[in-house]
């Protein structure tokens, strides 16, 4: 589903992203995981549409896409959920929902004077998808509540809840599991399991619980000082002596 090859990123003189090439397979929930500054988000910015590598492609079912901005990738079915969640804070859930689907009709001046009905129609059907997405993810009792006062964990749900309302292909998690209580966790785990099952969603997830990358992700990729420094299940990875040291701090070179 997505190829990533040769891909580099360079700030000044540091090397964020350092020649990195592998590939996410279609139906797939694959593990990013590495220590803080191993660049991890980076490549995810870059995948998103939010950087220009400095080398190297992105491809997407076999398209080149490296370069294209965000907003172009959403249209492609390829989107990202942030680590801190990026809701509309003073629009309810419901309406978080209802503002994801592009070209809506009442967005252009002449549509929202002249084609009311089909407005009318569109935001039934819109409105419709988002009541299913909430009741989906266990929201319902929240619908009407305004999104600034969800917790972190109903917060990344709502998030996810969004890539719900296009036709996603491939969703970028970005530490989903990062300050939210188990139970909630529990919430998100079994919506990307549903997700990956019944929906055929690809996902790839930036996560520092191993215990949540052990119980979604195969395969787990590891990268350390800007590369992949190893690739494999979950278990090889808890058990490579590689990666142990790169997450103390005490990789070696060879």
């Amino acid at each position: 589903m997505i190829e990533i090859d040769s891909l580099s990123k360079n700030f000044g003189g540091i090397k964020a992203v350092d020649n990195v090439s592998f590939k996410l397979k279609q139906g797939s929930i694959t593990g990013l995981i590495g220590p803080n500054g191993a660049g991890k988000t980076t490549l995810f910015n870059i995948i998103a549409g939010n950087l220009n590598p400095t080398s190297g492609k992105v491809f997407l079912d076999g398209q080149n896409i490296t370069g294209l901005p965000a907003h172009e990738l959403f249209y492609r079915g390829l989107l990202r959920t942030f680590q801190i969640p990026h809701e509309f804070k003073s629009l309810t859930v419901l309406e978080n929902l209802m503002v994801v689907p592009g070209y809506q009709i009442g967005e252009k001046l002449l549509g929202a004077w002249f084609k009311t009905n089909l407005i009318s129609s569109q935001e039934e059907k819109i409105r419709n998808k988002a009541i299913n997405v909430i009741e989906f993810l266990n929201l319902k009792h929240l619908s009407q509540e305004i999104a600034g006062n969800l917790s972190g964990g109903q917060k990344k749900l709502l998030e996810l809840g969004r890539t719900m309302m296009v036709d996603a292909k491939v969703v970028l998690l970005d530490e989903v599991g990062a300050g939210v209580n188990r139970t909630l966790l529990k919430e998100i785990s079994n919506a990307i399991i549903r997700l990956n099952k019944e929906k055929g969603y690809t996902f790839c997830m930036i996560e520092h619980d191993m215990d949540l990358i052990s119980l979604l992700c195969d395969p787990v990729i590891v990268m350390a000082e800007g590369a992949i420094l190893f690739q494999g299940t979950a278990d090889q990875v808890k058990n490579n002596d590689e990666v142990i040291e790169a997450y103390l701090g005490k990789r070696t070179k060879n």
